[in-house]
């Protein structure tokens, strides 16, 4: 665990404390006057040493990672799932676990540990995975909306049980019918769980 502190340290930004270029000229005794600014160099936190710390807390266990992300002010938000929900008494444990992992001596940052938003657009296949069979909106390339049952999902693309309405040929009234609809991965711009009141 101390490596994943060391190789933080070894990671590096450079933060502007203090500019100020200015230039003052007297006429009397032709003075200029500079103030340089000075730079400081902080440790940076490295995404992939907490994405490493948290893929060892998740062995052996049902939850995934959905996405780790470091903002330039070291704010850290970790973002899990699971198939039935995640509960917060594992993401107090996760928590703990990266700061136990990190030094706050050499790395000043902040950490957010929780689940994957409802209704936010799926970043990993995993997602697809535990949604199948429920019912979820896509938005296409084209700007198109589908909603309907994911009913598929490997590696490379997943189908969606969509209802279309269509007039059978002699009927007066249109019916609703089950079409299936395929699409790559890239096709798309989101698929998100579409949350239900009804």
């Amino acid at each position: 665990t101390q490596g994943y502190s060391s190789a933080a340290s070894d990671v590096y930004k450079r933060q502007i404390i203090f500019i100020s270029l200015r230039a003052i000229w007297m006429k009397g005794g032709g003075a200029i006057k500079l103030l340089f600014f000075v730079l400081k160099i902080l440790p940076m936190i490295d995404k992939n040493v907490v994405t490493g710390i948290v893929l060892q807390w998740l062995e052996g266990k049902d939850y995934f990672l959905v996405d780790v992300t470091v903002s330039p002010d070291d704010k850290i938000v970790v973002e899990i799932d699971h198939a039935e929900g995640v509960w917060i008494d594992d993401c107090v444990e996760l928590s703990r676990y990266i700061e136990s992992n990190l030094n706050r001596d050499e790395e000043d940052y902040e950490l957010e540990v929780g689940s994957a938003g409802i209704g936010q657009p799926f970043k990993v296949l995993q997602q697809y995975v535990i949604h199948k069979g429920k019912e979820v909106e896509v938005l296409a390339n084209d700007g198109k909306k589908y909603k309907g049952v994911l009913t598929d999902v490997d590696d490379s693309k997943f189908t969606l049980t969509v209802q279309t309405k269509i007039k059978p040929e002699g009927s007066k009234r249109p019916k609703l019918v089950d079409q299936l609809i395929t699409f790559t991965y890239d096709e798309i711009k989101y698929t998100k769980y579409l949350i239900s009141f009804k």
